[in-house]
């Protein structure tokens, strides 16, 4: 966290995620007694594989549906740090890899699921919560199959390739009681945290200008990221969501209206069906905007917002870790932390306490109503009216 000044930003950290473990824990009671009572002695030595953390409270089960590499490099890894939750479960299609996660994670048999088999998933009390991790066009249905199922989702970004698949998802969820949460991993990282607080709060006075750009050299290792019907786009919903966060949570405003063009196309094969990349404009209401760039033959990874009485920024600013910031006061001498397990931890939390978790369903659905507008704004050359998409923010709250 940071080593000097600002005290609210680990405040508001602590606040979001983990509430407070002693009320964590007396809140946990009721639902222990509950599960004391699950299951015959003779049972709980060969199949139980419930987990408590330090309190002796247990731990809310997630099981990871796609084992891919963001599972396998960042997810898996971080569920061995998380505090209020573990890894359960896996689903999977692939036998080669369940084995492998079996043994890598102590996973039973009984918890280790595929694609056919997904829905038994009901009958299993270990698992309270199921992380989607699936190329977006599957998002919406095993988003919806989970919270039918009787479990908590969370579900990565994009939410989805359409709003209209958001809706059904957040609807879902909801008819289900269940809690959905987007994988937005930075609104839990103390750098993006503080360029959150810095603008909101007008730290520098009012943000005129936002410089966002996430760009990468994509190679073919996910062939599914160039078919449009699984990815529902290029970089724009994959890497340029970023772009569109930071703005939007730096600025503390939704967008009015956006403007758009695609970059030239270098490789007409490998480009065929999504964007190699754009350069779009977010205009906000104060006459403020966000210039903003992504792609996927390019590299760029910049927040950066001009205000009337300086700048703050952070380059790197999206990546699992290494993050940089600083201001036109200096640096911002900010720490950086496991982006994944925080993110879980806080998931687990809002369902322990009952609580909103900032990065809701409707959030999900409001940045792909984005998309689908820069979209809109790259085809037709026009500027898109926003005014239509939902307006919810992650406050930045001081104390």
């Amino acid at each position: 966290m940071k080593k000097s000044g600002i005290h609210t930003l680990d405040q508001r950290i602590y606040r979001r995620e983990f509430i407070h473990y002693a009320g964590t824990s007396a809140l946990m009671l009721p639902a222990l007694s509950l599960l004391s009572g699950c299951g015959g002695k003779e049972n709980q030595s060969s199949e139980k594989t419930e987990a408590t953390d330090a309190s002796g409270d247990r731990q809310l089960g997630i099981a990871l549906v796609g084992l891919g590499n963001y599972s396998e490099g960042q997810l898996g890894p971080a569920l061995k740090e998380t505090k209020l939750c573990r890894l359960a479960g896996i689903v999977t299609g692939t036998p080669e890899k369940a084995e492998k996660w079996k043994k890598e994670y102590g996973i039973p048999d009984q918890n280790v699921y595929n694609y056919q088999t997904f829905d038994q998933i009901k009958d299993n009390p270990e698992i309270d919560i199921v992380y989607v991790v699936l190329p977006n066009a599957m998002h919406a249905e095993y988003t919806i199959r989970a919270a039918q199922a009787g479990k908590h989702v969370i579900c990565e970004k994009p939410m989805a390739t359409t709003s209209a698949d958001c809706k059904k998802m957040i609807d879902a969820c909801n008819q289900a009681g269940k809690k959905l949460g987007i994988g937005y991993r930075l609104h839990f990282e103390p750098h993006n945290l503080e360029m959150m607080r810095l603008g909101q709060q007008l730290e520098f006075g009012q943000v005129k200008r936002i410089i966002a750009q996430n760009g990468q050299k994509q190679g073919n290792d996910t062939p599914w990221r160039f078919d449009k019907e699984l990815s529902g786009g290029g970089p724009l919903p994959d890497v340029g969501i970023y772009c569109i966060q930071g703005a939007i949570y730096t600025k503390g405003q939704v967008p009015v209206s956006v403007t758009a063009r695609y970059h030239p196309v270098t490789d007409q094969e490998k480009f065929s069906e999504v964007e190699e990349g754009m350069d779009f404009q977010m205009q906000f209401e104060d006459g403020s905007v966000a210039d903003c760039k992504t792609s996927y033959n390019d590299k760029y990874n910049l927040l950066r917002a001009e205000a009337a009485n300086g700048w703050f920024e952070l380059d790197p600013a999206y990546p699992y870790d290494g993050l940089k910031g600083r201001t036109s006061r200096g640096p911002m001498d900010i720490e950086n932390i496991n982006q994944q397990a925080r993110q879980m931890d806080a998931f687990a939390a809002s369902i322990i306490n009952n609580a909103e978790n900032p990065v809701t369903g409707e959030m999900g659905m409001r940045d792909v109503q984005l998309i689908e507008a820069i979209y809109q704004a790259a085809d037709s050359g026009r500027k898109i009216s926003t005014t239509q998409v939902v307006k919810v923010l992650d406050h930045y709250q001081t104390a």
